[in-house]
């Protein structure tokens, strides 16, 4: 099991750009999203998709050249699903200067192979994930 923090890190391009010079919010929130399934899978090494994304904030805008760093972290397990916190940072371009930028919640489910949503196995990812956490 991994409990530790994912993460990616990206540079804004003149591509990723809306028609006021800013990052487009849909790439930021995929990059998000693709962290969140990461930490959930690494941790409950099942199928999962996501269920929902909650609190989703905008704090500061990406410019061209910055460097975003994307950390998430699972916040909560339950019997069918699981929460991960994640906050994007920039860092902007030239400066080394960091600040967060976005956040939020992102929920999984554990799917069969054919996705339909099923209990989460806890007997194995939960008693790790305690352990880790109350030691």
């Amino acid at each position: 099991m991994n409990d530790q923090p994912t993460t990616m890190t990206r540079i804004v391009l003149p591509a990723m750009l809306n028609d006021r010079q800013i990052l487009f919010g849909g790439n930021i929130l995929k990059w998000m999203d693709e962290v969140a399934y990461i930490a959930a899978t690494r941790l409950l090494m099942q199928r999962v998709v996501t269920f929902s994304v909650e609190d989703i904030k905008f704090l500061k805008p990406f410019g061209l050249g910055d460097i975003i760093e994307i950390n998430g972290r699972i916040t909560k397990i339950g019997n069918v699903k699981i929460e991960i916190s994640v906050v994007a940072t920039r860092e902007l371009a030239g400066l080394g200067l960091q600040e967060k930028a976005a956040e939020a919640k992102f929920f999984f489910t554990a799917v069969d192979e054919h996705n339909i949503p099923k209990r989460i196995d806890l007997k194995n990812s939960e008693q790790e994930y305690d352990s880790l956490h109350h030691n």
